[in-house]
């Protein structure tokens, strides 16, 4: 991909390091950003850190070796296909997945489309996009991005645009009419809720101030409207309920720390890990029963597109080879043989 130097002026970030790295670190999520100074203004260079501590997890070192992965900032890239599945480290692949499905299939409307999204998290944080006239700009490649133009969202994606925990709001903001189902686990999720999808704008808060970014809020679902439905549960069967009466073309997208996140990308859990810790036999009952769900529903052959993400720093790397295989023998597709 093409790089280009990113300045911002010296009053947008602290002059203090360490105020400075962490308002780098939530703005650019994924990637290091190195400050430098020049005069007036910062000099920032973007780069996919090689530390096992930027990744927390104490055994990463396991679950690399078993994917193939020789440097730790290779993760971020990192994704293969099984048949039907795409299997990625990170979820931000799912797009580019979706991307692919979208140009093969021209003529799709969001009032088909069903996401089946089975996470820990929501993922609809603001990307680093930029809103224009004739579509979005991401502003650390300068590239025109477009859904339907896959290798645009894979540059998104290299260059740090499009981020974990950001990739569902562009596809919502250009099919507002999709429904989502969110699986999720307690604690986060202990009943069933269901909200409206309201796109909208957001202003930029550090590479340019006057420009605009897609983003999400979820509303009132009691208020009549043509807005895409967004659940969010903890129960297979009202996550699965109606189906076929929201759309015809379900995509699954599962990030492996629903069944566990031990970690939640947080340094601090490696002393004290999260509430959403169960050991292995737990996990794999889990995904048991995930498959049987999407069988019972008579789900598994209508998905159009499937991406499993084992999120470094969330999923513990010990349980990705045991998990994958367990899960891809669910969805009908042939184990992982490195």
């Amino acid at each position: 991909m093409s790089t280009y130097p990113i300045s911002v002026p010296a009053c947008r970030l602290p002059s203090d390091p360490s105020e400075r790295h962490a308002q780098l670190r939530d703005y650019f999520c994924d990637k290091d950003a190195i400050a430098s100074a020049r005069d007036e203004y910062w000099s920032l260079d973007l780069e996919w850190s090689n530390e096992a501590d930027r990744y927390v997890d104490p055994r990463l070192d396991e679950g690399l070796a078993w994917w193939g992965c020789e440097r730790y900032s290779e993760m971020a890239l990192a994704r293969k296909r099984r048949g039907r599945v795409l299997l990625a480290l990170n979820d931000t692949w799912t797009l580019e997945s979706w991307s692919h499905w979208m140009k093969r299939t021209p003529r799709h409307s969001s009032q088909g489309i069903v996401v089946l999204h089975v996470d820990d998290h929501k993922d609809l944080a603001a990307p680093r996009l930029f809103q224009r006239n004739d579509g979005w700009y991401d502003p650390i490649s300068r590239e025109k991005i477009a859904l339907n133009n896959p290798e645009s969202i894979t540059l998104a994606i290299e260059s740090g645009a499009i981020g974990m925990g950001s990739f569902l709001t562009p596809f919502l903001h250009s099919f507002p009419g999709v429904n989502v189902r969110h699986l999720c686990q307690a604690p986060k999720c202990v009943t069933t809720t269901d909200s409206l999808i309201q796109p909208f704008l957001v202003n930029d808060t550090l590479l340019e101030p006057n420009e605009l970014r897609p983003a999400i809020q979820l509303l009132d679902s009691s208020v009549n409207s043509s807005l895409g439905r967004y659940r969010l549960t903890n129960d297979l069967d009202m996550w699965l309920q109606n189906i076929s009466s929201c759309g015809k073309d379900i995509f699954l997208h599962i990030d492996m720390d629903y069944f566990c996140n031990r970690f939640d990308g947080d340094s601090d859990s490696i002393a004290t890990p999260g509430p959403h810790n169960p050991p292995l036999e737990n996990i794999l009952t889990c995904i048991d029963d995930l498959s049987l769900a999407l069988k019972r529903h008579e789900l598994t052959n209508k998905i159009v597109d499937t991406t499993v993400a084992f999120s470094p720093g969330f999923f513990p790397a010990e349980f990705w080879a045991p998990a994958c295989n367990r899960l891809l023998d669910g969805l009908g597709e042939r184990p992982w043989n490195n």
